[in-house]
């Protein structure tokens, strides 16, 4: 019998308790109100909704060992739940990534952390593909997004689209009736537009002001585009790249008052490059990737006038976030709960009797000492 349980300050939808979780065969039963012992904070097992690897691998790279070393990376800053997430490529590069999905799946120790796979392009605006590679840019069609999703076929739980495109309306309806969580991005999308595609299954905004349209004047008239729509439209769930450099903390605290903690999710979108502190590295794949640089804590574009991605982890994102205004529970809430909710994750997010037994320790500085996967220990100081 798998049993266990952790005693400290349990972080609970009803407040923190002193006391100690319970848990059997991976499950949660019950939360214990008594000593605390150290006095560690008890989280929900931390959720990375979009990240695109780390640790020096990429997930891009097509193998089990980008996987699990990646996997490994973050666990060891409290994730407990990640979305491996693509680039912009081949086809062949993502049928082989599901493939490598459902091997790592499998794994003992890790493969409970790979809920499925968010797909980021290759439908996308050039007027916003940033760091995506162009040349793989493609608008979608039925027959090619249709083979995707049958190759893809219980991986997918969320695809990034730019609405504006053909038969991008016609895609999120799709997604809807699937159950895949249908998001915006690298988009140059109008207000109206953004309008339009939320009644068509687009439910969330991927990494909220990078790579997406803002208020444009044209012959003097101002017309909103996707950042405003973010607020404008309140069903509209957003997620924001809280490692300090994408926004400053100033407005990530705008962010999460404006939007409120329920519809804002922390994400890091770390690239390969998380863990390491400078120096070159590679976004997507090593075959055919783009040769970026870091510096000053973020991964930056040759020349410097653009961002390539993050290095963040999901610790530096909790601690930021308290940092910019909110409390201890209403950051890890962004980081378990909210994500849970906006990608359809029933099983986690919370810590409560019958949700599986993800935690992650941490003290006050937001130090990790232990991770817990699925009830199986996968990160311990």
């Amino acid at each position: 019998m798998n049993k266990g349980s952790l005693r400290g300050r349990i972080i609970t939808p009803r407040g923190i308790v002193n006391g100690k979780a319970v848990f059997e065969n991976g499950v949660i039963t019950a939360v214990e109100e008594g000593d605390p012992g150290e006095g560690l904070y008890v989280a929900p097992g931390f959720i990375d909704i979009h990240l695109h690897g780390g640790g020096g691998h990429d997930f891009m790279d097509g193998t089990r060992e980008a996987f699990i070393g990646a996997a490994r990376l973050h666990a060891s800053h409290g994730t407990a739940t990640l979305l491996p997430t693509t680039l912009t490529c081949p086809d062949g590069e993502l049928f082989n990534a599901f493939e490598v999905m459902r091997e790592v799946q499998k794994d003992e120790l890790l493969g409970g952390m790979f809920y499925g796979m968010h797909l980021e392009g290759p439908y996308f605006s050039p007027a916003q593909a940033g760091a995506q590679d162009p040349k793989y840019l493609a608008v979608p069609k039925p027959e090619h997004y249709n083979k995707i999703l049958e190759r893809g076929k219980g991986l997918i739980a969320r695809w990034s689209v730019a609405p504006e495109l053909d038969g991008a309306l016609e895609l999120g309806d799709r997604l809807r009736s699937l159950g895949i969580c249908a998001a915006m991005g690298h988009s140059d999308a109008f207000y109206e537009q953004v309008l339009e595609a939320s009644e068509h299954g687009y439910r969330h905004l991927t990494h909220f002001y990078s790579g997406m349209s803002a208020l444009k004047r044209i012959n003097g008239y101002r017309y909103p585009g996707m950042t405003e729509a973010g607020y404008m439209i309140d069903s509209l769930t957003v997620e924001v790249i809280a490692d300090g450099k994408h926004l400053p903390l100033s407005m990530l605290g705008y962010v999460f008052r404006a939007k409120g903690v329920s519809k804002c999710a922390l994400i890091t979108d770390a690239m390969r490059g998380a863990g390491q502190t400078e120096g070159k590295t590679v976004l997507g794949s090593l075959e055919n990737g783009q040769e970026v640089y870091i510096e000053d804590g973020v991964a930056k574009m040759p020349g410097g006038n653009a961002f390539a991605g993050s290095i963040a982890t999901a610790d530096r994102l909790v601690r930021n976030a308290v940092a910019a205004g909110a409390s201890l529970e209403q950051a890890v809430r962004m980081i378990t709960k909210t994500p849970a909710d906006i990608i359809g994750i029933p099983d986690r997010g919370e810590i409560v009797p019958g949700k599986r037994a993800d935690f992650t320790v941490f003290d006050g500085e937001i130090n990790v000492f232990t991770v817990i996967s699925g009830g199986k220990t996968i990160y311990e100081r």
